[in-house]
């Protein structure tokens, strides 16, 4: 079985990183897109992606947009890598506890 990965585990951080990987071929999410789309504050979202960051699951690009500071977040391989490896073991989960079928 598949071990959890306990950074990704936290409920926003999974969210977090569950629209990251959705949108790992496109172009890097706006901190403010990532925040309405979660729902998430400010200070809550920022802290979280510090603790990400710090694990290499996603990259912090800031930029200015004319005069407004621009914060945009990758995904990293090593991110794609771990939240695949988390989901595996959230699936392997479900799977074990569906009823089986052929048992009736």
């Amino acid at each position: 079985m598949a071990a959890p990965d306990e950074i990704i585990h936290q409920s926003l951080r999974l969210r977090i990183m569950a629209a990251l990987y959705a949108a790992r071929d496109l172009e890097p999410l706006d901190f403010a897109k990532l925040k309405a789309l979660l729902q998430a504050t400010d200070g809550n979202l920022g802290s979280h992606l510090t603790t990400l960051e710090n694990a290499g699951y996603l990259s912090v690009e800031k930029q200015l947009a004319g005069r407004k500071p621009r914060t945009r977040l990758h995904i990293t391989p090593a991110g794609a890598s771990a939240f695949r490896n988390h989901t595996n073991y959230l699936r392997e989960i479900i799977e074990a506890a569906e009823p089986d079928p052929s048992a009736n």
